[in-house]
């Protein structure tokens, strides 16, 4: 362990420290020959972590012992092996990358998997309680994964599941050029998307790179559920810059049907607003981080109400590169979708303003009890007027942009050579204060750990970086991270293995009470004889 000066690092834990230590545990797989890990779904009511990785599914006990980690194989045929082979890809690309692990119900998790490029679903049954030892695929429940799954194992996507149907922001061909927005079908619901990109639609999604998806109520009324998709996409705004990308936060009601005559299958309530994350200049001109790299919601006492927390990067940048870490309350985001559409006449067009008469019901309302007037004929999405279809088609962008908490980041990071990859917080009740501790994940298989400290609502948040602890042996980028505020651990995965992190190690602060004080971890307090877990 070594203490650093002068760079606002407090602690720096070598790989070795914290093994040896006991602070990290990790696991590479049958043999320890690595995972080959794509994603990761922490599970803390069957006290598991699911991982997704080439060819499998694991199970591992959250104690970080791995002892009793169990395993599914999902192994692609020699048919699907050749077909893929036909199709120009590499032998590594011949196999099946789970990509999605997702509770489907109390019992059961859906998982998708590339499935060398003819994506497939199945169920897994998991057992109703964790006592249950459960963990088995069921062959009967296999069908088409395309349109929930990517057909590749790197491109990036988000899904979530709503009420046993999953909803999932993706490139759903093979060629990787149909982008959308897709809900799957059930008894109960049709299946729905977003229209297909190109120059000439207007609510298209050009060039998105999704990161997340979260179901989020914005009332008591269920019909009025909404599900945010959080991504990045080629700013069609951006006069001058074709290529320049900003990040967005779109949003779709989860009880939307499409219309009957316009839209018909497509997604008739999505609207999407430019997520802000930049540093105010002096001389007015903002330093602006534009590519979104993950997002993570820090629930509060209220479940409509969580915080979003969320890292930046710069794009296209010779001048400044760098990483930054804003957070949004949920108000101010649904403010921005309550407020003014922007408009353009046509794709030669500049957007501005809308300024005339916004059709009833308004475009991106979900209709429900709550929201629909008394006497109203409006039951379902099929049967709004053409007049607000249309409108809902041609003004998807909302005008003004999401504007983080104090209207700047919480953290800033310009270190050369090191990307922030993933990220996690914790509110943390200390001795004087709340905080909030920010995990960071690197690619370099670092874990930065962050407290944000704000001492006023007029004032920026103070930044300060408790620990930089080297959770793998082979640098390599961190993909997953999960937190488990009950166990007080980090679930973290690179590809080649996952790990388990304690969020605290107070004794490497000191052995004063000063030294550990003056280190400001929320998670330590001095019990008059050490720096031990507060």
């Amino acid at each position: 362990m070594s203490e650093t000066k002068g760079d606002n690092l407090r602690l720096r834990v070598s790989y070795k420290e914290a093994r040896l230590s006991g602070r990290v545990a990790s696991f590479r797989g049958h043999g320890g020959s690595g995972l080959d890990l794509s994603t990761a779904l922490l599970d803390e009511y069957h006290e598991r972590l699911f991982v997704g990785a080439r060819d499998r599914v694991y199970s591992l006990a959250l104690d970080g012992t791995h002892s009793d980690y169990r395993e599914i194989s999902w192994p692609c045929t020699g048919e699907q092996r050749e077909d893929c082979e036909l199709k120009g890809k590499d032998v590594h690309m011949r196999v099946f990358f789970v990509r999605v692990p997702q509770p489907f119900n109390q019992t059961h998790l859906l998982a998708c998997c590339t499935g060398a490029f003819h994506p497939s679903c199945a169920l897994v049954n998991v057992g109703r309680k964790a006592e249950d030892h459960t963990f088995k695929l069921e062959p009967q429940s296999i069908e088409n994964g395309q349109g929930r799954c990517p057909f590749g194992p790197k491109e990036p996507f988000a899904s979530t599941v709503v009420d046993g149907q999953l909803y999932t922001g993706l490139l759903a061909d093979f060629f990787e050029e149909d982008a959308a927005i897709f809900r799957t079908g059930t008894p109960q619901h049709r299946a729905i998307r977003t229209e297909h990109s190109n120059p000439q639609v207007l609510n298209g999604l050009p060039e998105p790179r999704f990161v997340a998806a979260h179901l989020i109520p914005d009332t008591d009324d269920p019909l009025d559920n909404k599900v945010y998709f959080f991504f990045s996409e080629r700013a069609t705004e951006a006069d001058g810059r074709s290529r320049a990308r900003f990040s967005r936060v779109g949003r779709v009601c989860a009880n939307d049907e499409g219309g009957q005559r316009v839209l018909v299958n497509k997604w008739s309530t999505f609207t999407k607003a430019r997520l802000l994350c930049s540093i105010p200049g002096s001389d007015g001109i903002d330093t602006h981080f534009d590519q979104l790299e993950d997002v993570f919601l820090l629930q509060t006492s209220d479940e409509k109400n969580p915080e979003v927390y969320a890292i930046f990067s710069t794009t296209h940048s010779d001048i400044f590169k760098g990483f930054a870490v804003c957070a949004y309350s949920m108000a101010a985001i649904r403010d921005v979708f309550k407020g003014a559409f922007a408009h353009r006449e046509g794709p030669r067009h500049h957007w501005a303003t809308f300024q005339g008469r916004v059709p009833y019901p308004r475009p991106g309302t979900c209709l429900s009890d709550l929201t629909a007037p008394p006497g109203s004929t409006y039951h379902s999405t099929r049967g709004l007027p053409d007049e607000v279809l249309h409108f809902a088609r041609s003004h998807p962008l909302m005008d003004q942009p999401a504007r983080p908490r104090h209207g700047r980041p919480v953290f800033v990071s310009t270190q050369p050579g090191r990307r922030l990859t993933r990220i996690a917080v914790d509110r943390v009740q200390a001795q004087d204060a709340a905080y909030d501790a920010i995990f960071l994940g690197t690619d370099t298989g670092q874990v930065l750990k962050v407290i944000s400290i704000s001492t006023s609502q007029d004032f920026p948040p103070e930044e300060i970086i408790l620990e930089e602890i080297q959770v793998f042996e082979k640098p390599s980028p961190i993909l997953t991270m999960d937190l488990s505020v009950k166990r007080g651990k980090l679930y973290v995965g690179t590809r080649e293995a996952a790990a388990q992190v304690s969020l605290q190690q107070c004794e490497l602060y000191g052995a004063t009470c000063a030294e550990c004080c003056l280190a400001r971890d929320p998670y330590c307090a001095w019990d008059g004889h050490s720096c031990t877990k507060y």
